[in-house]
This record gives structure tokens, sequence and C-alpha cells, in this order.
């Protein structure tokens, strides 16, 4: 068959591509070797934030209820039906997909997709049989996968990612997390809300390393409560899988003396690395760079003029709602339009529970560049929303610049920052000034109004609650 446009890979990126393109009309498929989706929906952000809410409903039936007035008996987990729900989340996900893909008259091809030609692709099946598409363009979306140093032993049974530890269904005494990254922290708030004791070991001097430095150190604080034990300078130097536990041997990053924890599961979550293995790009003459990822142009083009490539596997952060939006770009691109997608304006968001969101640049970023700024904050303790929720932890901060007032970045940790983020995005879109966001009505009683409330510190520090 013959295609205008050809998607290898159906995450995110991959599948609003091709949604795009065909409402464009052109002639689209999308090869996928397993479940629509990919990742994100599969064994990422859709299956991980179920087991993020049953666990946070737990912790507050175990810890909170009684203070809202609700007695409990004989409150325990049920971890079988935990992933259960779980599983559903993600088959009635996957199956709006399946459902958006004939909606939209893409053909869909179940298999393995790669490169024979620059137009040509094969689709290897789960039976071995083979058919080759045609192609105008192409689309590489193929995502990421989980990064296992040999030193760590990495099997699948006790040594584990966020893959396996998506399916565990007896909650476990202990676990490892290594890496304080997005991912270990949002699986390690899973489980030690659910009773395991967990452990942190990260090789910087803190965790979400990327994100704004007053809010790592936020998140650290409400996770000790939780019981959550941070060591961070260190790093491990080998991992060693038993029958039924595992060694985790760590030092200090400047030291000598060896440190050994025993655990049920260690989690590696150091990071994820472009998945591009076997999809012929060296038969087209596709180009990566030394870290494996696709090297594009600033229309997302690799150096072979119909192939583009879009998300994890290319530069930048790899979040889902980037992939999206390069998805969405490429498709317009394709057709003569003329889009744009701003990097500085992508939110970052940890779904722990307080949440932490962040946009734009940072007080560090700012300062390495010599931009002058000034900034504001405001404590969710001192918001009447938070009090009557009992979610005080954390705070939002807004950056502006010192002599425009212009919003230069703004960072929140605390109750539904995920969503609260979006205000910020839509304001910096249009560049407006933290006196604008200062002088928007917030309805009362809201999280938003923290929101307000910075900005009116950022502005000429006159906050109206603290």
């Amino acid at each position: 068959m013959k295609y205008d446009v050809t998607i290898i890979g159906s995450g995110p990126g991959g599948y609003v591509a091709a949604i795009r393109a065909a409402q464009l009309g052109f002639k689209t498929a999308i090869i996928e070797k397993e479940s629509l989706g990919g990742t994100c929906l599969n064994v990422g952000c859709i299956p991980s934030k179920a087991l993020l809410d049953s666990s946070e409903h737990f912790h507050n039936a175990e810890k909170k209820f009684e203070l809202h007035g609700i007695e409990l008996k004989d409150l325990k987990v049920n971890m079988p039906q935990m992933i259960k729900r779980k599983n559903e989340v993600v088959e009635q996900t996957v199956g709006g997909i399946d459902f958006l893909m004939k909606k939209n008259k893409i053909d869909v091809h179940k298999g393995f997709g790669s490169f024979i030609t620059a137009n040509k692709i094969q689709v290897e099946k789960e039976d071995g049989s083979k058919e080759e598409i045609e192609s105008d363009k192409v689309i590489i979306a193929t995502g990421s996968e989980p990064i296992t140093p040999e030193a760590f032993n990495y099997d699948g049974n006790r040594v584990i990612t966020s893959t396996e530890a998506l399916e565990i269904t007896k909650v476990p005494k202990k676990m490892v997390v290594i890496g304080g990254g997005v991912i270990g922290l949002e699986l390690g708030s899973v489980f030690s809300r659910l009773g395991t004791e967990v452990e942190v070991i990260e090789y910087m001097d803190r965790i979400i390393p990327g994100m704004d430095k007053d809010s790592g150190k936020e998140l650290m604080k409400a996770m000790k409560k939780l019981g959550v034990k941070f060591h961070l300078k260190h790093m491990v130097t080998s991992v060693e899988p038993l029958k039924t536990k595992v060694k985790v041997n760590y030092k200090k990053r400047d030291g000598e003396e060896e440190m050994q924890i025993d655990a049920d599961y260690c989690l590696v979550s150091i990071g994820r690395k472009p998945y591009t293995d076997k999809l012929g790009l060296e038969k087209v003459g596709v180009q990566v760079d030394e870290k494996g990822r696709i090297i594009v142009d600033d229309h997302l083009k690799t150096n072979v003029d119909n192939i583009y490539a879009i998300g994890d596997v290319v530069r930048g952060a790899m979040l889902a709602h980037k992939a999206e939006e390069e998805g969405v770009f490429v498709a317009e691109h394709l057709a003569g339009q003329h889009p744009h997608v701003n990097y500085n304006l992508i939110p970052n968001v940890v779904y722990t529970w307080p949440e932490v969101a962040g946009v734009g640049q940072t007080e560090e970023q700012l300062t390495e560049a010599n931009i002058p700024y000034k900034t504001g904050k405001f404590p969710f303790r001192a918001l009447g929303r938070a009090r009557a929720s009992t979610d005080i932890e954390g705070f939002i901060k807004v950056i502006s610049h010192q002599e425009t007032d212009e919003i230069l970045g703004v960072h929140m940790v605390g109750p539904r920052t995920a969503d609260i983020i979006a205000e910020a995005v839509a304001l910096m879109e249009f560049r407006a000034s933290a006196e604008d966001a200062s002088r928007m009505s917030h309805a009362h009683p809201t999280y938003t109004e923290a929101f307000k409330e910075a900005a009116l510190a950022a502005t000429d520090n006159r906050p109206l609650h603290i």
C-alpha cells in the first residue's frame, strides 16, 4: 500500500501526529509493534497515575480520614485489585486510541517497522510474516526505553524498571530506588504510601535536578514525612539480584567505604534512552548523535529529506506533551502551514503528592544568563482552600524580569499544581507581566489564588494574605 504519511510508533507523539495528518487530508498509516499508545499509555504516564491516585486514597484513609471525622476499621491494601483497576484504566485508554484511529480513517499496521529504503518500510508481524508499505513522508516516533547499566544486573525480577514496578501484586517490605528523578520519586511515593520502606540513592546533591531548586527541597521534605530515606551525593557500585531479594552496594560519590542495602526490589530509574534499535536507520543514512538521538533541524526533519522524527528520539525533554506538540508541528509543516513550538513553555510535572510543576526558566538559569529578575512566593499553608482540604504543603513561586515585569518562570509545589501550571503557561505564551497575573480575578476559595498572591509578591511585594 502507498501512503502520504506513515508514522512508526503510536505513543502520544505518534498517534497525535497521525490524527493531525489525517485531519489535514493526508492518507495516513501508523505502525505499532505492541499496543496503541506506546510507553505513555501502557507502561508509563497513565498506569503510573492510576497507581498514584489509588495509593493516595489509601494513604489519606490511613492518615487523614480520622481528622475529617471519618473512622474506618480493618483498613488494608488489596494490591491485586489495585493492579486490576490500573489495567482497566490502560485498557479503556488504549481502546480510545483505537477508536480515534478508526474515526480518522488511519490504517494501523501491527508489527515492527523498519526502513528498507527512505520511502519503503517493512512491517514484521508477530507470526513472522512481513509486509511492505510505501510512504511519501515518514515520521519516526518510537519513543524511549529505560537505561539499565550492566553493573545493575537488570533481570526484570528483583532488579526492575518502571515497567515491572507497575505489575507488583504484593506490597514489598523494602525497595531501593536508584535515581531521584521524576519516575523514581513517583513510583517510590506509590509504594511508600502503601507501607513499603523506600530508600532513594541519588548521585547529584538534590532530587529532580532539572527543576527549580526550592521545589526539589520542598518535595524532599514532604517525601521524608512519608518515611522515604534519601542518600544524596551517593553512587551505586553494584546490584546483586537473588531469588527472593536484592543486595545494593553504594558509597559516597567522593568516598571509598562501601555500604549495602538489602531489599525486596531495586528500581532502576536513572533515565531513558531513545529507542531506535533495528529501525534500519543506517540503511537510509539517518544520522544520530553521541546519545543515540536522531538529529533533526528546526522543522524536525532528519538529514534524509522525507524522514522526520519527534518525541523522545530527538533532542529535548522526554515528555509526552512535548511529543504531542511536535507531532502536530510536523503534520502541519507537511501541509505547508507555519506552526511553532515554544520549548521554553513546555511545562514539567512530577505527580507525587504534593505535586510539583514548573515552566519557563529557573533562578539558576537566569543567574547564569545574567538576566535580572525578581521573585514572589506564596505558601499554600496561608490559603483557605488548602487548609480546608489539609493540603498545606508547598508554595507557588513567580519569577519576573526585574525591569519589564514579564513572567520568566513559574514553579510550584502543592495540591493540583499539575493543573494550575497551565494558567502560567497561558499567561507566559502571551508574554504577560506578574502584574497582569495579579490583577486577574481568581475564584475564592481555590488553590489558584496562590498563583495570584505569588504574582502580587513578585510585582511589588504586596501579597494580601501573608
